[in-house]
């Protein structure tokens, strides 16, 4: 299937522009059935999305986090070619005025996802990754640095309140990190850890749509990053997935040591 990454960041640049940007911090929020904020950007973002994708790739099916579970289940069950999209990775931060938000796409093609995009448009900032070319933040390789801060200094990303209470207690009280941030985006979080602006990354529940371009991104660099029982993220089901990762292999280690050894005291 042949995708041109320069007309996708486009698509996702513009309708950003357009959509996400006029509205920030100037939406009321609404609250869905479990929980979770949508606001009229969320809705605009993905219906123009939708809109500029079909009409650029017609043979690619769309999901988006905005949609019915029964559509997106038909889509991922169905076994075609299928674009998955978060069209605003941080609603909370967003209707806030929190500058820390971005969108989400990811192609997925054969059980297995081909393409990730990331766009941070308060920053200017696109992470991309094709699968097996490489990822990128505007137009600049992402790489595992040739050296790594300790544990002891290292900036966590942890979401407490989706973690076992055991485990963030002792998180809390271990502190094994130099200090932790919860950022209020995954998909971001997660490209920044493959920037080395964070260190270590734990989150107890994240869907598809906040993960999987991520996921081709952190891979794409070189860095590992599974659930807390140590299988892959993406095995094409929409069930919500645990993460664990790391900007260095090193850090990895330590870090799936000290979850792991965590879990058999739970």
């Amino acid at each position: 299937m042949n995708i041109d990454i320069v007309q996708i960041k486009h698509i996702v640049i513009a309708a950003s522009e357009t959509e996400l940007l006029p509205r920030f911090n100037a939406v009321t929020r609404q609250y869905k059935s479990d929980g979770s904020i949508v606001t009229e950007a969320d809705v605009a973002m993905q219906a123009t999305l939708q809109l500029s994708l079909s009409k650029a790739y017609p043979s690619i099916a769309f999901l988006g986090e905005e949609m019915t579970l029964a559509e997106q289940q038909g889509l991922v069950t169905s076994g075609c070619a299928y674009w998955c999209l978060d069209p605003v990775d941080g609603t909370s931060n967003f209707a806030a005025g929190l500058p820390y938000f971005c969108v989400s796409l990811a192609l997925i093609v054969d059980g297995a996802i081909q393409l990730g995009l990331i766009y941070d448009p308060i920053r200017q900032e696109c992470f991309y990754a094709l699968r097996g070319q490489g990822a990128y933040l505007n137009e600049m390789p992402l790489t595992i640095p040739t050296t790594t801060v300790t544990a002891d200094n290292a900036i966590a990303f942890v979401d407490f309140k989706r973690l076992p209470t055991p485990l963030s207690t002792r998180l809390i009280i271990d502190r094994p990190y130099s200090s932790q941030r919860n950022l209020g985006s995954i998909a971001l979080e997660l490209c920044w850890i493959a920037a080395g602006r964070g260190q270590l990354y734990l989150h107890g529940r994240q869907q598809l749509w906040d993960y999987a371009a991520a996921q081709l991104i952190l891979t794409e660099t070189g860095l590992a990053i599974v659930t807390m029982d140590g299988d892959n993220l993406f095995d094409g089901s929409l069930s919500p997935k645990s993460a664990i990762t790391a900007s260095h292999p090193d850090l990895f280690r330590y870090w799936r040591q000290y979850i792991n050894n965590t879990s058999t005291i739970i």
